[in-house]
């Protein structure tokens, strides 16, 4: 059944697979070097190098447990191999890292605003939530059944709850150490590059 998955979608899950056993093996040296710091900090836990350009991407590669990591690969295998199925395979990598990009930016953004001890975010949650945004846009009639509860749902319906969610979830505080407004910043670096492939607003022509 793995095999059946297209090649991009199948790929990025053995590397963040590969990666979180060498997170395993390593320690906290990934982390201290390829996960997203906030901007400004420096050297701190161990010699991390602090912010660095390239974290930007990166910290999508790295989580935080085995949990984290199994949650987010389940998405990546139910939403990613539809979406790339749809894109084909440049455009699928130009969505996924889009919505990476962007989900780093917002949680720069919203780390620099809030202060506070520096942390470290990861994990693949913000190109997985652009593509759960494309696949809403795209398959807005799918059922899309919610884990907990197990509760049948439109994927259009089930991405703009998700986004409620998230949205309620970040402005309150109320779920602790999860970057929502990442999650946030990931589905809107994926609508905004969807409208420009379909030439809506604000890229219309």
């Amino acid at each position: 059944m793995f095999y059946s998955v297209p090649p991009v979608t199948r790929t990025l899950i053995i590397v963040n697979v590969a990666v979180f056993l060498g997170e395993i093996l390593f320690g906290g040296a990934l982390t201290y070097n390829f996960a997203l710091w906030p901007l400004g900090t420096s050297s701190v836990y161990g010699g991390s190098l602090g912010f660095q350009p390239w974290q930007i991407v990166t910290y999508s590669f790295l989580h935080a447990n085995a949990l984290h990591l199994f949650f987010n690969m389940f998405a990546l295998y139910m939403f990613g191999g539809e979406v790339e199925r749809l894109f084909g395979i440049r455009r699928f990598l130009n969505l996924y890292f889009a919505a990476v990009l962007t989900a780093a930016i917002a949680q720069l953004i919203v780390s620099s605003i809030a202060g506070g001890e520096p942390y470290p975010t990861v994990g693949a949650s913000g190109g997985i939530f652009g593509l759960l945004l494309a696949y809403g846009v795209y398959f807005p009639n799918r059922t899309v059944v919610l884990l907990f509860p197990p509760v049948p749902l439109p994927a259009r319906l089930f991405v703009i709850l998700y986004a409620i969610l998230e949205l309620y979830l970040g402005v309150t505080g109320t779920q602790e150490g999860v970057a929502h407004f990442a999650h946030l910043g990931g589905m809107l670096g994926a609508w905004l590059l969807l409208q420009r492939w379909r030439g809506r607003p604000p890229f219309r022509r």
